[in-house]
C-alpha cells in the first residue's frame, strides 16, 4: 500500500484571525507573512477575519499600523502582499454586524464573506490545514 505524501495532499490553508486586532499591532503582520508564504507555495489561502479583526478591513485602519516602530512596512502592505500572492480575505458577517460595519465599506482587497461554517468546513477537509492567530 502506498503511503500518502502529506505535502502534496495539502491543497489549502485557512487562517482564522481572532486575537489579531488593531489594539495589538505587534500581532498583525505574522498571519499575513504566513499567508503570503503559503500562497507562494501554490496553496489556496483563505484568511477569515472574525471578532475585532474585521476592523482591519476598514479603509485606513491597517495602513496606520506597524508591527514595530523598527518596521517600515504597514499591516496593510503585508495584507496586500498576501493578496498579491493569491490569498483571499474573508469577513465574518456576524463580526461585521457586531462592529457596526457593512461589506460595502471595506477595503477592496476583501473578496467576500466567510464565517464559522465556511472556516470549519475548510479545516474539516483533509486537504486543508487551519491556523488561528
Amino acid at each position: 500500500m502506498a503511503e500518502s505524501n502529506q505535502t502534496t495532499d495539502v491543497r489549502g490553508i485557512a487562517l482564522l484571525l481572532w486575537a489579531a486586532e488593531p489594539s495589538a499591532p505587534e500581532r498583525l503582520v505574522t498571519p499575513f507573512f504566513h499567508a503570503a508564504a503559503a500562497a507562494a507555495m501554490d496553496l489556496e489561502v483563505e484568511i477569515y477575519f472574525t471578532a475585532r479583526s474585521v476592523l482591519l478591513l476598514q479603509p485606513g485602519v491597517a495602513a496606520g499600523l506597524r508591527a514595530s516602530e523598527r518596521v517600515d512596512k504597514t499591516v496593510y502592505q503585508a495584507m496586500q502582499e498576501a493578496v498579491a500572492h493569491g490569498a483571499r480575505l474573508l469577513a465574518c458577517t456576524d463580526a461585521l454586524h457586531a462592529q457596526g460595519l457593512s461589506r460595502a465599506g471595506l477595503i477592496p482587497e476583501c473578496s467576500g464573506h466567510g464565517g464559522a461554517v465556511q472556516y470549519m468546513a475548510r479545516v474539516a477537509d483533509p486537504a486543508w490545514r487551519g491556523l488561528v492567530f
